[in-house]
């Protein structure tokens, strides 16, 4: 796992272009705390920051074929690299070293673009072929490593990062507002634009050229849907042994393939299905006790650690813990902000952090379980849009007098039922964005009005927030779950993937996700529904195949989904800091948000007159990362409150203000 940057000028570089990528480079040591290299002619400067995983001695970068008139910075795994190798070696190609990143420069030889075609793995890489002053960005099929650009003039600025695009002093960091509906209510902004204006993102599954001061995008992969991906052989067997049996061979090769390493590694493990799953087939293929890495919460009722713990046992696997307070939290959040580059979506990015930097101690390498719930429908969001849906549709062909009633009484239903519902399909039944996006939303619409200034409260709509979710339903074919599951890989995996990527490399190691090898999601994105969600079964074909593997109450508990008590926090103590930086002058004075309206929910919630907690953390991580990135500066740390601080350590100068360093 590394780190890459670079800038391409069609009309040639100046002088202090090499010195600009070093710092681009060297503003991601995080990524790559090994090595550092850069490449640079009349036309290219490329840099390169090296985590040492395969290849130890001869695999540094920038790396070039046998001419050096092909160059590379590489970020990520060639898994099938070898295979790869032996049939570019059978075409006469001839290598200077033993690692993947070689491989790539090779296949681009043999076959142009289209060399990703043959790549197995995840991957973001920047090729410079000098004798055609031509530049190749790729990005690997679901996005597993990122990959930013920007384009200034004749010149092409790329990166990791956000942070290293910004580095250059070439682009600037401005917010582009219009993207803060979106954001509030996806969670995240969507597509190749950024929240900053004139940053891009290289979609998964995407290549861009540049050449003579132009670029150009083409999708060479996509996520297929059950309507054109590869349904599994003998699906209409009634037993489905045939079905269970091709998934868990895809399964536990993807996983095998990712154990190539040079280095030490090990697995992130929760304790539910999926983590369970990996850990216990990593098991039996490595010669040595399993090192798995858990994290929780002093509060119990959101710790998985002795579901974590069960399965550790079962395995006979070494297990690693680290158990995090709310002070711990609150102390590195804003820093996190920084490496995440954007707010960051979920509070449960945290602590993946402090679990990335427990693992650091004694491996570079781990899997985790990333992937499978977009695949195998695995939140119960899908059923109860599946109910929904079908609910609406029926409720479509009442009688009007016959839908007025039922819309009367639904209110006095049982508080469990109208949770089933979320926000009913009675009152979102024509519109389904509402129905399959906004009744998942970190801040609804609805909300986002209260919450908004006057100036941005108008813009903050059904096409605003969920426009690019919402295409991607749109353009699926298949069953409703075929393309809820679409939309989701496309937009709300990309930034779970951006989360791990981003947590675990501010640790300096190296994720990997099996079950996002193309082939198995090929495979799985196949399958029928039943195979998915069936009843209220979710991810059936993975209990299926598990199945003696993973013990039998691992798989059959509920899914938990690494709850964090952000919102009980800002029940206590904490919500004064929330008060403190949501209603300072700075905050007022950027105008984005209703003062009033942002006290009046503070208030509600500390009192329990409402469940805040996500609207909470989204304002403040808009606000912290304003403050980061667009103010400069930033927040260093959180300041503590007053009751937080022991009482031995208080002095009279002691005050809300106070601040634990990260």
């Amino acid at each position: 796992m590394c780190g890459i940057a670079g800038i391409v000028a069609a009309g040639g570089v100046g002088a202090d272009i090499p010195t600009r990528v070093v710092a681009m480079r060297d503003i991601l040591a995080h990524r790559g705390p090994d090595d550092a290299g850069l490449h640079a002619d009349s036309h290219a400067a490329l840099g390169h920051r090296r985590l040492t995983i395969v290849d130890l001695k001869t695999g540094a970068q920038p790396l070039a074929n046998e001419t050096e008139d092909v160059w590379i910075v590489f970020n990520g795994e060639i898994y099938n690299h070898a295979v790869v190798r032996a049939e570019l070696e059978a075409r006469g190609h001839r290598y200077r070293s033993h690692s993947d990143t070689e491989t790539i420069v090779h296949a681009y030889e043999e076959w142009g673009d289209d060399c990703v075609e043959r790549l197995r793995g995840m991957f973001a890489f920047a090729i410079w072929d000098s004798r055609k002053r031509r530049l190749l960005l790729t990005r690997d099929r679901l996005g597993v490593k990122p990959l930013y650009w920007a384009q200034r003039g004749d010149a092409i600025i790329f990166g990791s990062e956000i942070k290293s695009l910004l580095a250059s002093r070439l682009v600037d960091a401005r917010a582009r507002i219009e993207a803060v509906p979106e954001l509030l209510g996806a969670r995240f902004v969507t597509g190749p634009a950024t929240l900053f204006d004139g940053i891009q993102s290289l979609l998964p599954g995407h290549q861009l050229v540049f050449e003579r001061g132009a670029a150009r995008i083409r999708q060479y992969w996509d996520l297929p849907t059950a309507a054109g991906g590869p349904v599994s052989a003998d699906t209409s067997r009634a037993d489905g042994r045939d079905v269970v049996a091709r998934f868990k061979d895809l399964f536990e090769e993807s996983v095998r393939l990712r154990l190539m390493s040079d280095v030490p590694l090990g697995m992130f493990l929760s304790g539910g299905i999926d983590s369970s799953a990996i850990a216990a087939i990593m098991a039996r293929l490595i010669d040595r006790p399993l090192k798995t890495y858990s994290v929780a919460f002093h509060e119990r009722a959101f710790s998985e650690l002795e579901y974590a713990r069960q399965v550790a046992r079962a395995i006979g696997a070494e297990s690693h813990e680290v158990v995090i307070s709310d002070r711990d939290f609150f102390t590195a959040w804003p820093r996190l902000v920084w490496h995440e580059d954007e707010p960051i979506a979920h509070p449960s990015s945290v602590p993946l952090y402090f679990v990335s930097a427990l693992a650091r101690h004694t491996v570079k390498v781990v899997l985790t379980g990333e992937g499978s719930d977009e695949l195998l429908a695995g939140y119960g969001k899908y059923l109860r849009t599946t109910w929904n849906w079908r609910a609406a549709e029926l409720y479509g062909r009442l009688p009007r007098p016959l839908r007025s009633i039922l819309t009367g009484a639904f209110a006095y239903a049982p508080a469990r039922v109208r949770r089933l519902s979320d926000r009913s399909f009675l009152s979102v039944a024509a519109v389904p964005e509402a129905m399959c996006f906004d009744n998942f939303a970190g801040v609804r619409l609805a909300q986002q009005h209260e919450l908004l200034s006057a100036d941005l409260r108008a813009s903050a709509s059904l096409d605003s927030a969920y426009a690019a979710a919402a295409a991607h339903f749109k353009r699926a074919d298949g069953t409703l779950l075929d393309r809820l599951l679409y939309a989701d890989a496309k937009s709300y995996l990309v930034e779970l993937l951006m989360k791990q990527d981003q947590m675990s490399m501010a640790a300096s190691i190296e994720s990997r996700v099996p079950f996002l090898d193309h082939k198995l999601v090929e495979f799985s994105a196949g399958l029928p529904d039943h195979w998915k969600a069936s009843g209220w079964t979710t991810k059936r074909i993975l209990r299926e195949a598990m199945k003696g593997v993973v013990p039998d109450s691992v798989l059959r508990r509920p899914k938990m989904g690494f709850p964090v008590p952000f919102g009980r926090w800002m029940r206590g103590p904490w919500i004064t800091v929330a008060r403190d930086i949501l209603l300072d002058r700075r905050s007022r004075e950027r105008g984005l948000l209703d003062a009033a309206a942002v006290e009046r929910l503070l208030s509600s919630h500390a009192n329990g007159t409402t469940q805040g907690g996500d609207r909470i953390w989204a304002l403040l991580n808009l606000e912290i990362w304003f403050r980061t990135f667009i103010d400069g500066g930033g927040i260093q740390s959180l300041p503590v409150p007053v009751s937080e601080v022991p009482a031995g350590l208080r002095s009279p100068t002691t005050d809300a203000h106070s601040v634990a360093q990260v």
